[in-house]
């Protein structure tokens, strides 16, 4: 399972300072975890959730992630984020290729975007146990580095089997607001 995330890590980390707001530095974050997941193959079913807490600099705040469609060939799927930072709600709403991983498509509160450019590189990989507000889990520590972006450095906690969606217990990686911290607290797999 865990080679298996390694294989294409690098997908759900975008470009923080491409980002114009919060839920986009939020949704840049986590690039690189889609494509772990894809390369376990995509369980995802309609109404699968996760929920987060996330602290970013020194603004609390939630994030609910979700299925809401798979299409009939399951072949695409939109993911929606619900942010709610103590200065900003947002809705991030992506169509994945349940193939690739790829973004297709991003909607930021209902406004087509464009979807921000990766140059990733692993340059961590490691069996690791983390413990989050959902519980502990078994994961895979992938450190990614954003050459595209001053070497930002990002890390995260993954577990495509166990965790659905994404597959994220933990995230963390700095932005233009201060370090951003994403916690898994509760998720629903159908």
């Amino acid at each position: 399972m865990f080679k298996s995330l390694i294989i294409a890590a690098t997908l759900v980390v975008s470009a923080v300072a491409q980002a114009n707001s919060p839920a986009e530095v939020l949704f840049s974050s986590q690039k690189a975890v889609m494509q772990d997941v894809v390369a376990m193959g995509l369980p995802w079913q309609v109404g699968d959730e996760n929920n987060y807490k996330i602290t970013m600099g020194f603004l609390p705040g939630t994030m609910k992630m979700f299925v809401r469609e798979i299409n009939a060939d399951r072949t695409e799927a939109w993911l929606v984020q619900d942010v709610n930072l103590l200065i900003q709600k947002q809705k991030i709403e992506a169509l994945i290729d349940m193939n690739t991983g790829e973004t297709k498509k991003m909607l930021v509160d209902g406004q087509e975007q464009q979807v921000p450019a990766s140059n990733y590189e692993i340059i961590d990989q490691k069996e690791a146990q983390v413990t989050v507000p959902a519980g502990t889990f078994r994961t895979m520590y992938i450190k990614i580095q954003d050459n595209g972006n001053n070497g930002q450095i990002t890390e995260q906690w993954v577990n495509g089997r166990d965790i659905p969606v994404n597959g994220m217990a933990k995230s963390m990686s700095d932005s233009p607001l201060g370090k951003v911290t994403i916690e898994l607290t509760s998720f629903k797999k159908n």
